[in-house]
C-alpha cells in the first residue's frame, strides 16, 4: 500500500473516531440536559440553596390574671473543645473548674476533653451533658467567669470552654402547681400535666427559609427565595389563681412537715363555675430541675388517685334524703350501732352510742348508724341512683390526662354493701368527684363539668376561645341545696359536739365536713388499725358560696389525729386567706349579744396611693378601723382591696412599703385569725403551737424563707384535746369532743367493692388497672371512723 493511501486511511479512521467521540458527547449532553435535565437541575438547585429552621415559639401557660406560670426562656449548654485545650495545656483547670460549676465528676470531664477521633486527633467540639445541658444565666455567668480566669493564666482569648445559646422551658414561680402544669424534659418532650394534655395547642409549628447560595456561601441577591412562617404555639389561660394557690400550698405544706403523711391533696373552686382556683399535692417537685425528684412527686393525686373518702361522702346521702323529704332533723334514733341482716352490726366512733339523739346531732357527731337509717328510709336503688347523679363512678372531663373514673357501683341488693355506700365506705373516689359533688350541693344544685383552662389565645389568628362553665345535670333542688348548707354550716359552727368545728372562722358561716377512714391492708386482711385517710371538704359563705375547698391527707404519722384535726385547721387557713383576698366580708356579727353591734356592710373606698394621713381620714369617714404597715408615707397597697363590701368591725390594712422590707410587729395578744392575715400580708409562712392567743412570738429564715413563729394559749390556759379512743388506746374517729367513749375499730368491716388498696393506685370500675396505677386491687381502701 502507497504511502498516501496509509496516510488517508488513517485521516479516514482519525476523522472516524472523532466523528463518533462527538456523536457520544452529544448524546451524553442530551441525556443530561434533556432526558435526565430535571434530575441534575434538583442536584444542582440542592448545592446552591441553603435552609434555616425557623423555630415556633411554645405558647405560656398563665394563671387567671395572665401571671406567666410556663414559658420559654433563654438557656445555655456548655462544650468543650479538646483539640484547643489540649494544644494550650489548660486541662487541669478546665476540668477541676468545670467540675466545680456543673458538678461533674472529674473523670467524666477529664474523658471530653480528652476525647478523640478514630484517627487518633483530638475532638473539635463536645457538648457537656446532662450537667451543662440547658443550664440557666447563673451558671452560664460562672462558666463565662471560669474562662476569663483562665484567660489571665494563659493570655489565649479563646480557652476552649464554650458556650451555645438555647432554649429551654422556665418556670418562674418553681414549684407552685407543679404537678398541674407538668414539665417538658430537657429533649423537649412534654412529659405531664397541661404540658403534654395541651402539647398540640401549646408547641405551634415550626418554619422554614430557603434562599440560593454561591459558592462562598453568601446569598444571592437574585436567587429565589421559599419563606414558610414559623406558627408560635398557643397561649393557654388557666382558671387557677396564683394567690389563693399559695394560701393552698402553704397550708398543706406547714401539715406535711407536721404529720409527715404518705401525700396530700388540696382543690379550691369556684362552685358556681366550677373552674379550679387552686390544686395542689405534696410532696411536690420543681419542674426547672424536675431530674431531682422521684417518680411520686409528679403525681397529681387531685384526678388519679381514688380513696375510701369516708364521713365525707355522708353529705351525698344526706342531699338525697332532704330532697326526698326523709331527713327530719328533730327526728329521733338510738345511736350505738345497728344490726344488718346477715352481717355484722355497723356501729359509731363511739361504740356505746350518745343515748337517744336527733338526726341533726347525728350528722354533728358523724353518726354512721344516722345514715344508715338513712339509706334505708331511702332504698338502696334510690341512694344508688343519687350517688351515680352526684357524678361518682365516672370521670369528670376535666382537661387533665389519666383521669380516673373510681368505682360508686356498690351493690344495691346487698344491704351490706348500700349500708356501707351512705357513710362513705365501699366506694372510690377522686378528689376531683369529690369537690364537684360538694360544689353541686353548695351551687343550687347543679353539677358541673370541672374546668381548669378559661382561656386559649391563637397569637396566628389573633383570636381567643374561651370555656365557659358547663353543666351536666341537675341533682337536687335549689331549695334542698339551701337546707343541706344550713344543716352542714351546724359541724362546723357547734363548738360542743360539731366534728368540724376545727374549720369555724368568727364572721362568715362556714359549711363543712370531716372524714376520718382506715385504710385496707393489701391482700383483703380487713383495715389497718393504725393507717388512715383524713379529710375535710367545705364551703363557704353558706349563705351565697364563692369557694369550695376539699383537703385530703394519706396516713398521717399520729394515729389518733382525725379530719377535724389535720384538715379542718388548713381548711380554715385556707378558706380565711381566700374569703379576705376576695373580698368577701364577714357576715355573722362577733359579739351577737352586743345589741350595738353593727351589722351593715360598709363598700372600702380606695385609697391606694394617697399618703397615710389622707387615707386615715377617708377610714375614719366611713367609721373603719384600719391599721398602717410599715414606716411608708403613702399607701401602696389596701387588704381588702376598694369596692369590697366589709363588716363595720373589720380592719382595713394599708400597706405603706415593698413586702421584703415590711417588719413583723408585736403580736403579743393578737388572736390566730388576725395573726393569720397578718402573715398573709407579710408573705410569710406562719408556724403556730396551741390555740387561742399569741403569747410569744419568734423569726426564723430556714432556706432564706422567712418563717413566724408563735405560740398560742386561750385566756384561761391551755385548752385540752378530747381523742376518741378504742379498747386498746390508739385513736379512731373524729375529735374535737365530738364522742365521749370508746370507739370501734371494726365499725364497717371489710368486704367493699370499690376502691383502691393505696393512693397513686387506680383501678377503673371495670377492675381494669389504669395508667399511673400501682396496681392494688380494686376494692378495699379505708373504712370510715367517724
Amino acid at each position: 500500500m502507497g504511502t498516501g493511501k496509509r496516510i488517508r486511511m488513517r485521516t479516514l479512521l482519525f476523522g472516524g473516531i472523532m466523528t463518533l467521540l462527538f456523536a457520544v458527547l452529544i448524546g451524553r449532553i442530551f441525556w443530561v440536559q434533556v432526558v435526565r435535565g430535571d434530575f441534575w437541575l434538583h442536584k444542582a438547585e440542592a448545592r446552591w440553596s441553603a435552609s434555616e429552621t425557623l423555630k415556633a415559639k411554645r405558647g405560656n401557660i398563665t394563671d387567671r390574671d395572665g401571671n406567666i406560670l410556663a414559658m420559654d426562656t433563654l438557656a445555655y449548654t456548655v462544650a468543650v473543645e479538646p483539640d484547643r485545650i489540649n494544644k494550650l495545656g489548660d486541662q487541669e483547670e478546665v476540668i477541676q473548674g468545670l467540675h466545680n460549676i456543673l458538678n461533674k465528676p472529674e473523670n467524666e470531664i477529664e474523658a471530653l476533653v480528652t476525647a478523640k477521633d478514630e484517627n487518633g486527633k483530638y475532638y473539635v467540639q463536645r457538648e457537656v451533658r446532662p450537667e451543662g445541658w440547658k443550664i440557666d444565666k447563673t451558671t452560664a455567668d460562672k462558666i463565662t467567669a471560669l474562662n476569663d480566669q483562665i484567660k489571665e493564666k494563659t493570655g489565649q482569648k479563646d480557652n476552649g470552654i464554650l458556650l451555645i445559646n438555647d432554649e429551654k422551658r422556665y418556670y418562674p414561680k418553681q414549684t407552685m402547681a407543679s404537678q398541674l402544669l407538668g414539665y417538658m424534659s430537657k429533649e423537649g418532650q412534654p412529659m405531664t400535666g397541661i404540658e403534654s394534655y395541651f402539647n398540640d395547642q401549646l408547641k405551634g409549628e415550626n418554619g422554614e427559609f430557603k434562599y440560593m447560595k454561591d459558592g462562598k456561601q453568601v446569598q444571592l441577591s437574585k436567587g429565589e427565595v421559599d419563606y414558610t412562617p414559623a406558627k408560635d404555639g398557643q397561649d393557654i389561660k388557666l382558671t387557677i389563681d396564683s394567690m389563693i394557690q399559695n394560701y393552698v400550698e402553704e397550708a398543706i405544706k406547714e401539715v406535711y412537715d407536721k404529720y409527715q403523711p404518705k401525700s396530700i391533696t388540696a382543690i379550691a373552686a369556684d362552685p358556681n363555675t366550677m373552674e379550679i382556683l387552686a390544686m395542689a399535692n405534696m410532696p411536690t417537685y420543681n419542674p426547672n430541675d424536675y431530674w431531682n425528684y422521684g417518680f411520686e412527686n409528679y403525681y397529681n393525686h387531685a384526678t388519679k388517685s381514688l380513696y375510701e373518702p369516708g364521713s365525707t361522702f355522708k353529705i351525698v346521702t344526706l342531699a338525697a334524703s332532704v330532697q326526698e323529704g326523709l331527713f327530719n332533723p328533730n327526728a329521733t334514733y338510738p345511736s350505738g350501732s345497728i344490726q344488718i341482716p346477715g352481717s355484722k352490726p355497723i356501729r359509731d366512733i363511739n361504740r356505746n352510742g350518745w343515748g337517744t339523739i336527733t338526726y341533726l346531732e347525728g350528722l354533728k357527731r358523724s353518726s354512721n348508724v344516722a345514715f344508715v337509717r338513712l339509706e334505708q328510709a331511702l332504698g338502696a336503688q334510690k341512694l344508688h341512683d343519687y350517688v351515680m347523679n352526684f357524678g361518682f363512678g365516672q370521670k369528670t372531663g376535666i382537661a387533665l390526662g389519666s383521669e380516673l373514673a373510681g368505682n360508686a357501683n356498690f351493690n344495691a341488693k346487698n344491704a351490706r354493701d348500700s349500708a356501707s355506700a351512705a357513710f362513705g365506705q365501699g366506694v372510690s373516689v377522686t378528689p376531683i368527684q369529690q369537690v364537684a359533688a360538694v360544689a353541686a350541693v353548695a351551687n343550687g344544685g347543679k353539677l358541673l363539668q370541672p374546668q381548669i383552662v378559661k382561656e386559649i389565645y391563637d397569637p396566628n389568628t389573633k383570636t381567643t376561645q374561651k370555656f365557659e362553665p358547663k353543666l351536666v345535670r341537675q341533682v337536687i333542688s335549689p331549695e334542698t341545696s339551701k337546707q343541706v348548707g344550713e344543716y352542714l354550716e351546724q359541724v362546723v359552727s357547734d363548738a360542743k359536739i360539731g366534728t368540724g368545728h376545727g374549720a369555724y372562722i368568727e364572721g362568715y358561716r362556714i359549711a363543712g365536713k370531716t372524714g376520718t377512714a382506715q385504710k385496707a391492708v393489701k391482700g383483703g386482711g380487713g383495715y389497718s388499725a393504725d393507717k388512715f385517710v383524713v379529710s375535710f371538704i367545705g364551703y363557704a359563705p353558706v349563705e351565697n358560696p364563692k369557694i369550695v375547698v376539699y383537703i385530703v391527707v394519706d396516713e398521717p404519722n399520729d394515729s389518733t389525729a382525725g379530719g377535724g384535726k389535720v384538715a379542718a385547721p388548713a381548711f380554715q387557713e385556707i378558706m380565711y386567706k381566700s374569703l379576705r383576698y376576695m373580698g368577701i366580708a364577714p357576715t355573722v356579727t362577733p359579739n351577737k349579744d352586743d345589741a350595738n353591734a353593727k351589722e351593715d356592710n360598709i363598700t372600702v373606698p380606695d385609697v391606694s396611693n394617697l399618703t397615710v394621713a389622707n387615707a386615715e381620714s377617708r377610714l375614719k369617714d366611713k367609721s373603719l378601723t384600719y391599721e398602717a404597715v410599715g414606716k411608708g408615707d403613702k399607701v401602696l397597697r389596701q387588704i381588702p382591696a376598694a369596692g369590697s363590701a366589709v363588716h363595720a368591725s373589720q380592719t382595713i390594712y394599708l400597706i405603706t412599703e415593698q413586702q421584703d422590707k415590711l417588719q413583723i410587729p408585736d403580736l403579743k395578744g393578737a388572736s390566730l385569725r388576725d395573726a393569720v392575715e397578718m402573715a398573709s400580708i407579710l408573705g410569710i409562712r406562719l408556724e403556730t403551737q396551741g390555740e387561742g392567743y399569741v403569747v410569744s412570738q419568734s423569726e426564723d429564715t430556714p432556706n432564706g424563707q422567712r418563717v413566724l413563729k408563735l405560740v398560742l394559749q386561750p385566756l384561761g390556759g391551755p385548752d385540752e384535746e378530747d381523742a376518741d379512743t378504742d379498747e386498746s388506746g390508739s385513736a379512731a374517729g373524729e375529735e374535737g369532743g365530738a364522742s365521749d367513749g370508746s370507739a370501734s375499730a371494726d365499725n364497717g368491716d371489710s368486704g367493699s367493692t370499690g376502691g383502691s388498696a393505696d393512693n397513686g393506685s387506680s383501678s377503673n370500675a371495670d377492675g381494669t388497672a389504669d395508667s399511673g396505677s400501682s396496681g392494688s386491687t380494686a376494692g378495699n381502701t379505708a373504712a370510715p371512723l367517724d
